[in-house]
């Protein structure tokens, strides 16, 4: 019996696997509001890839998705927190301008290298730039597990 590997499971969901030029490249910001429509069709692109992915992998720690891993060069990712109930976090622009020295070290993954797992080092809390649809600017500060 032929058993598909995971990458290819994530590759038939619209995931874009470790190789793929999309995710060598640098994303490309949105000017907001000036491309709004367009950010906006990402974003549900974005969440629609999730929902995918979800039904097949119920991830009890939450998941992220950026759009190069669906084969769009934009700076734009959804993060759906663990708590299901919790809304999602949509990040335009993102841009880290803050980080604790504190880490915490634990094994994750990615899916874009789905067949991959390791220790990844990351800050405790994290400050965020982000924009919104209408073009403002927030910055954003995430504690704990969410800047994972």
């Amino acid at each position: 019996m032929n058993q598909v590997r995971p990458s290819e499971q994530m590759r038939g969901l619209g995931v874009v696997q470790h190789g793929a030029p999309v995710l060598a490249e640098s994303a490309r910001a949105s000017a907001l509001p000036a491309e709004r429509d367009a950010v906006e069709r990402v974003v549900e692109q974005l969440f629609s890839a999730m929902e995918r992915i979800g039904q097949m992998h119920p991830f009890a720690k939450g998941m992220g998705l950026a759009a190069p891993q669906i084969a769009i060069a934009r700076a734009a990712a959804v993060v759906q927190p663990p708590d299901s109930v919790a809304l999602a976090i949509v990040l335009l622009n993102p841009r880290i301008t803050g980080r604790s020295d504190v880490e915490d070290e634990q094994f994750e993954g990615c899916l874009s290298f789905f067949d991959v797992c390791g220790l990844v080092p990351r800050s405790l809390r994290v400050a965020v730039e982000t924009a919104t649809p209408e073009g403002q600017v927030l910055t954003t500060t995430y504690d704990r597990g969410l800047p994972r």
